[in-house]
């Protein structure tokens, strides 16, 4: 029996370890609370219990695309100055080599650049989102970086590449922020955000050509640098939408958080 298709989706990670602190918005858990719930949710919405997720990370680039095949990854706590328990966190979830072996093996087939860690443990792009997704640690994960140029084409291309996972019952997930400029994450004004936020929700639920031509276009959008000053929490969405094919997009989530638009999208 072939497996259910499983969907590729873009997934807002929160702000640091913001799910698990207390104290004022927009890095307190409080804030954070309904993509809590829609995090929690994302098994049960999934077509059947999936062989792995594959993340695609923010919080990794190097100089191509590189795709974990740890067994077992420890982890990476890529934040700075939160309270001391953040840093006792724990994502027992093994990895999967075979999984990540084969995106590689497909990456290569369609002629694109690819390398592989086996190294690497889970940094926060990956771990705090798994957390609230699967706590119980039990489906494999496989992380995936960036290409350090954050060519918007280039990482639809290889999401692309990785379209057939789907089939092979693996979730491609982006893990990021549909808006991502710190230095104003907290003064209020949600108007860039906003503003950004509705393009992308068009540009994201378009007919898949126009979504890869809005997409590689980003940077053109109405207030696109405003919310992505640099793009490497945008440049996830543009693998996942690589690897929804002919796949239909949906905004799957949507909130307002410490006054910013932000949302999730899935594909399939």
């Amino acid at each position: 029996m072939s497996e259910p298709r499983q969907p590729a989706i873009f997934l807002p990670h929160g702000g640091g370890p913001c799910f698990w602190i207390d104290g004022p918005a927009p890095f307190s858990r409080q804030a954070w609370e309904n993509l809590r719930r829609y995090l929690s949710g994302i098994l049960e919405s999934l077509p059947a219990r999936p062989k792995a997720f594959l993340v695609v990370t923010a919080h990794w680039e190097e100089a191509q695309p590189t795709v974990s095949v740890a067994a077992a990854p420890g982890m990476i706590f890529d934040y700075y100055g939160f309270p001391a328990h953040t840093y006792e966190l724990r994502y027992p979830a093994p990895g999967a080599p075979a999984i990540g072996r084969r995106a590689i093996e497909l990456v290569r087939a369609a002629g694109l650049p690819v390398a592989e860690d086996a190294e690497r443990g889970y940094d926060h792009g990956v771990f705090v989102p798994m957390l609230i997704v699967d706590p119980d640690a039990h489906i494999p994960v496989v992380m995936v970086s960036l290409q350090r140029d954050l060519d918007p084409a280039q990482h639809i291309a290889f999401g692309r590449a990785l379209a057939p996972l789907r089939d092979e019952g693996v979730v491609v997930a982006g893990s990021g922020m549909s808006y991502h400029d710190l230095r104003h994450f907290r003064d209020g004004d949600g108007r860039d955000s906003e503003i950004f936020d509705a393009w992308l929700g068009e540009a994201a639920t378009a007919a898949p050509e126009a979504r890869r031509r809005a997409l590689t276009q980003w940077a053109e959008a109405p207030a696109g640098r405003a919310c992505h000053p640099r793009e490497e929490h945008l440049l996830p969405l543009m693998v996942v939408a690589g690897a929804a094919s002919d796949s239909a997009g949906v905004r799957d989530f949507h909130d307002v958080i410490g006054g910013k638009t932000i949302s999730a999208f899935r594909f399939g």
